[in-house]
C-alpha cells in the first residue's frame, strides 16, 4: 500500500504541471484581458488614457506572449511559491487566498461532515425498510433536495432564520463578534451561523448519496452470500454492518476524489447570496474581472483538491474492499 501511495503521489506532479497550463489557458479564452476591462471603465467617463493602459499592460506582462506570461506565472509558484499579482485589487494574489481559504475550509468540512453522517445512516435505513414509511419520506426529501437550487435555499433559510427565530443572517458572525478576537464567544457565535451554509451547501450531495447507497445495499442484500450468512445464524445487524454496508459504500468512496472540488465550487452562489467571507465570491470577481492570476489560481485549486480526492478515494477504496489488489 505504500508503495502504491508515493507511485499515485508521483503521477500528481506531471498532471499538476498540465492543469496548471489548462487553467492558465481557459482564463485567456475569453477576448480582452485586464487592461481592455480598465479601458472600458474610463470609457464610461468619456476619456481612455493610452500611456495608463500601456503603463498596466507593461507591468503585468500583459503584452507578451501567452507562453511567457504562463512561464512567469508558473515559475514564480514553483521556485517562490508566488502565484502573481491580483491585478483588482493590486495585492499579492496568495495572502488574498490564504485570508479566505480558512473560512472555506470551515465551510466546505463541515459541509462533507454533514454529508456523510446523514446520507450514509439513512440510505442504510431506506434500503433495509424499502417502500416503509421512513423510505418514503426519505426519498421525497431527496428528490427535493435536488430540485431546489442551493441559493433558493439559503433564501428560504435565511428569511425563515431571521422570521421566526431571530437569527442574524449573512456571514459567519453577527455584527458585534464580525472583528472581535478569538474567544468562546466568538467561537459559539461561528457555530451558531455555520449551520445554514453547511446546510445549504451539503444537501445537493447528500440526497445524491442517499440513493446510491441505497440501490446499491438494495442489490448486496439480495445476493446468494446474505442468504448463506442468515442461515447460518448470523444476526442481522452483524450481517448488514460486516458484508452488505461495506461493499455499498464503494460508490460513495469513489466519489470523493469530485466531492471535495463539487462542495467547493457549489459554495460560490451561496456564498454571495449570504455574504460568506469564503474564496467563491472572490473568484467570481476575478472572473468577471479578468484577473488571470487570481483567477488561474482559484481553478488550479479545485484540480489540486480533486487530485488529492482521488488520491485518497484510492487508497479508502482499498481498504474497504478487500479484493482489490495494487501491484
Amino acid at each position: 500500500m505504500g508503495g502504491y501511495f508515493i507511485r499515485r503521489t508521483l503521477y500528481a506532479i506531471p498532471a499538476m504541471l498540465v492543469i496548471s497550463f489548462v487553467s492558465f489557458l481557459l482564463i485567456q479564452l475569453p477576448p480582452g484581458t485586464f487592461a481592455d476591462t480598465v479601458a472600458a471603465e474610463m470609457m464610461e467617463g468619456a476619456s481612455v488614457n493610452e500611456d495608463a493602459i500601456r503603463a498596466i499592460e507593461e507591468r503585468y506582462g500583459l503584452n507578451q506572449p501567452l507562453l511567457v506570461q504562463y512561464w512567469k506565472w508558473v515559475s514564480g509558484i514553483i521556485l517562490r511559491g508566488d502565484f502573481g499579482q491580483s491585478f483588482i485589487w493590486n495585492r499579492p494574489v496568495g495572502s488574498l487566498i490564504w485570508e479566505r481559504l480558512g473560512y472555506t475550509l470551515i465551510l466546505t468540512g463541515s459541509a462533507f461532515f454533514f454529508v456523510c453522517f446523514v446520507s450514509i445512516p439513512i440510505g442504510i435505513y431506506s434500503a433495509v425498510r424499502q417502500h416503509s414509511v421512513g423510505d418514503y419520506v426519505a426519498t421525497c426529501v431527496g428528490f427535493l433536495g435536488l430540485a431546489v437550487p442551493g441559493f433558493l435555499l439559503a433564501l428560504i433559510l435565511m428569511y425563515v432564520g431571521f422570521r421566526y427565530f431571530g437569527l442574524s443572517i449573512g456571514g459567519f458572525f453577527s455584527p458585534e463578534y464580525a472583528r472581535a478576537p478569538w474567544d468562546w464567544d466568538k467561537y459559539r457565535d461561528l457555530l451558531s451561523h455555520l449551520w445554514m451554509p453547511m446546510i445549504v451547501v451539503g444537501l445537493g450531495g447528500t440526497t445524491s448519496l442517499i440513493r446510491i447507497i441505497r440501490a446499491n445495499l438494495l442489490d448486496e442484500l439480495l445476493k446468494p452470500y446474505v442468504v448463506t450468512a442468515r442461515a447460518k445464524g448470523l444476526s442481522e445487524l452483524g450481517l448488514l454492518l460486516k458484508y452488505p454496508v461495506r461493499l455499498s459504500l464503494i460508490p460513495f468512496v469513489a466519489t470523493l476524489g469530485w466531492m471535495l472540488p463539487d462542495l467547493v465550487s457549489g459554495a460560490t452562489i451561496v456564498s454571495v447570496v449570504m455574504s460568506l467571507p469564503t474564496t467563491g465570491p472572490l473568484l467570481l470577481r476575478a472572473l468577471l474581472g479578468q484577473d488571470m492570476y487570481l483567477a488561474a489560481s482559484f481553478i488550479m485549486l479545485l484540480s489540486v483538491l480533486t487530485v488529492i480526492g482521488t488520491l485518497i478515494s484510492d487508497v479508502l477504496l482499498a481498504m474497504v474492499d478487500p479484493r482489490i489488489r495494487f501491484h
